[in-house]
Parts: C-alpha cells; structure tokens; sequence
C-alpha cells in the first residue's frame, strides 16, 4: 500500500479500516511546529475553560448561589461539549473541516465577553454553554491533527497534545486570583483576548491542515490479524469509558470543590484555596504529559492499570490529611491518575481506527461529561451532606481501574 496514502487516510479517518503503522515509516518523524502549536492553542482554549470554575466563589457571593447552582454551571459548560463532540468527529470523520478550529474559538471568545456581563443567573448559564460549544468544535479535529504531525509517536503527540490543556487548566485559578479576584466579573472580557490569539493562531494551523487532505485518494486495508473481535472491541470501550469516569469525576471533584473545601476545612482565603488548586492541576499537566510517552514504550494498558489504582491510596488519605499534607498529596494524585488520559484516549483509538474523530469526540465529550454531571450530582451532595464527606466518598473512585483487568492484548505495530 502506498504509503503517502495512508497518512492521508489517517487525516481524513474515513470509515475504513486502516492500519497505524505505515504512517509512523512515511514521516521523519513528529511535526514539531505543528504539535506546539495546536499544544499551544490547547492551552489557550482550556485556560479559557477552567477560569469558570475559578470564579465560582465570586459568583456565588455575589448572586447568593448555593452549591447546586454551581454544580448547575458547570453542567451547562460541559453538556454543551459533551452533546456535541462525537456528533463533531462523527461529521469531520466524512468531512474534515480545516478552518473550524478556529470558528469554535468564536463562540468562546463571544462567551467570555458574555460572562463578564452577565448579571443573571440564566446569562451565566448561556455564556458558560457558549464557551463549552467552542471546546466540542474544538477537541475532535485538533486531535485529529495532532495525531497526522504525530510521525507514528502517537502516545507522544496526545502527551505535547493534553500538557497544553491541562497547563491551561492550572492557570485558571492562578489567573482568577490575580485578575479577577481583585477586579471583579468584567474583567473576565480581557480574557477575550486569549480567544482572539487562539483564533488566530488556528486559523494558520487550519492553512498547514489542508493540503494534507486536499485531493488524496482512499484505500482499505485488511485488519491486522491479531486485531481484537468486534465484541472485545465493544467490552474494551466500555472498560475505558468506566476508567475515565473515576478518573474525570475525581479530577472534576477537586477541580470544582477544592478551593470550597480548603475554605470550610482550613479558614483559608479564597487566594490562597486558588493557589493550592494550582498546585494539583500542575500535577496534573505533568503527568498527563509523562504518561503518553510511557505508554509508547510499556504498554497503554501497563500505564493504565498504575495511574488509576497508583492514585487510590493516596486519595483515601486525602480527606484525614492537614493543610501542607493535602498539598503534598494531591501532587502525588494529581501525577499519577493524570497519565492515564493519553493512553485511555490512544488506546481508544486503536481499537477503531476507522472511526478516529467520533471516537475522539465521545472521549473528551465523556470527558467533559462526566466532569460536569459529576459536579451537578457532588454539588447537591454537598448541599445536604457537607463538603468533607463528597471528599470521603470520592476517594474510592479510582478503585474502579480494577477493571482494567479486561482491556484487550492489543497487536504491537512498528514504529
């Protein structure tokens, strides 16, 4: 099979069965540029994402919001994204879409000026469904595209990939405490100009995009023989959608409570409950970033299996654990149960190639999902049952990797 083929079978994903490892021998290797820019733009669009969450305790001072209502936000930022995600790839799976990157970031840049005026329960709630349709437009065909600069290190280029996001995640508190804590809800539409460099920035991505998939013709390969049955195909899916949901509602209660709990547990300031989230969602960049590569060279399931299960003994202790005992720990859990999400999502999508942007899309739609169901559902508890015990209760969700167990053998390919 011709080899410049079968890259551009990869860009496009068409719905044919095709075959990973010719695509690592027709590059040199990884696009560098390529990968730090849409790296980049990852971080731009989820600093972007995370600075809601960051703002939580002003709003909710200042519109007297209980708990619920602040689970109910986020709900409304990740449905949108959730909904809409595996519809996007499904679509870009037949037709990719080069420029769309950068029409997403649109509806963000509009939803962030949107909350930084918003002063009604209702507009908060459209403005924060505005920026998680920017992320769905986003999520799919950027990781399509990190996957074409990949050079066959496809573990590596998800890593460069989700460090961008999830150092984005981080800033946000830090960007909150510094700008928006001491200047209020309008200053939330400086932030536009994230969005503005983001669009820019896709847009000449979007320019590299298309000649990669302009006028390539489609062929069809055989499944490699070692390749698992429809039906292990089907378990293993459903084994990887139950390991990113411990994985994501855990991540999604610290990310959404913590600074909430600091407060209540230890009389902190709101700054100082930001600055402390900062320090998990560091963590958590790192080890998203450490994880693809390890995968690339042990085994996805391997990397798996340690960073679910490896976070349970330290998430159980989190809730009995002092100020500068639930910082360290949180580092710990942060490293470890991040590495799981590149080698969930490449795994993923080794399993059905043939249907890579849908796939994609319903990983991070889940994704984000279950972070905003998840927050929906811990908000209420919280409301009824304390902080401390949604803390008590979801420090045994990574106990749920024991399902790894039923991951599939996957066929080793060169590279």
């Amino acid at each position: 099979m011709n080899k410049s083929v079968v890259v551009s079978e990869e860009a496009l994903a068409e719905p044919v069965v095709l075959s990973d490892a010719p695509l690592a021998k027709s590059a040199a290797g990884p696009a560098y540029i390529v990968l730090a820019g849409i790296s980049f733009s990852h971080f731009l669009n989820d600093t972007m994402q995370s600075l809601i969450a960051s703002i939580y305790p002003i709003l909710k001072q200042a519109y007297a919001l209980d708990f619920g209502q602040i689970g109910m936000i986020t709900l409304a930022f990740q449905f949108t994204a959730s909904l809409l995600q595996p519809l996007i790839g499904h679509f870009t799976d037949k037709k990719a879409q080069p420029f769309s990157l950068s029409i997403g970031m649109g509806f963000t840049f509009f939803g962030l000026l949107l909350l930084s005026a918003a002063h009604q329960y209702p507009v908060i709630l459209i403005a924060a469904a505005l920026v998680g349709l920017g992320s769905a437009v986003f999520h799919p065909e950027s990781a399509r595209i990190a996957r074409l600069a990949s050079g066959g290190r496809y573990g590596f280029a998800q890593s460069v990939f989700q460090l961008g996001g999830s150092f984005g995640t981080s800033m946000g508190p830090v960007l909150a405490a510094l700008i928006v804590v001491p200047f209020g809800q309008p200053s939330i539409a400086w932030f536009s100009s994230i969005a503005f460099l983001a669009i820019v920035i896709l847009w000449q991505i979007g320019r590299w995009y298309k000649p990669q998939i302009a006028g390539r013709k489609f062929a069809v390969a055989a499944p490699h023989p070692d390749a698992p049955s429809s039906r292990r195909v089907k378990i293993a899916l459903g084994v990887l959608v139950a390991l990113l949901f411990s994985k994501q509602l855990y991540v999604s209660s610290l990310s959404s409570y913590y600074i909430f709990y600091l407060i209540e547990k230890f009389g902190v300031s709101t700054q100082t409950a930001q600055l402390y989230l900062f320090i998990f969602l560091a963590a958590n960049a790192v080890g998203a970033f450490f994880g693809g590569p390890l995968g690339d060279r042990f085994g996805r399931k391997y990397v798996i299996w340690f960073s679910i299960l490896g976070a349970l003994p330290f998430s159980l202790a989190l809730p009995y654990a002092g100020l500068f005992g639930s910082a360290v720990l949180t580092i710990f859990i942060g490293l470890i149960i991040s590495s799981a999400t590149s080698s969930i999502i490449v795994f993923a999508q080794e399993l059905m190639p043939h249907r890579f942007g849908m796939i994609s899309g319903m990983f991070f739609g889940v994704a984000f999902g279950i972070g905003g169901l998840g927050a929906a559902v811990l908000g209420r508890v919280a409301d009824h049952t304390g902080i401390a015990f949604v803390y008590q209760v979801c420090a045994f969700l990574p106990a749920i990797g024991l399902l790894a167990l039923f991951l599939p053998k996957m066929p080793k390919t060169s590279h």
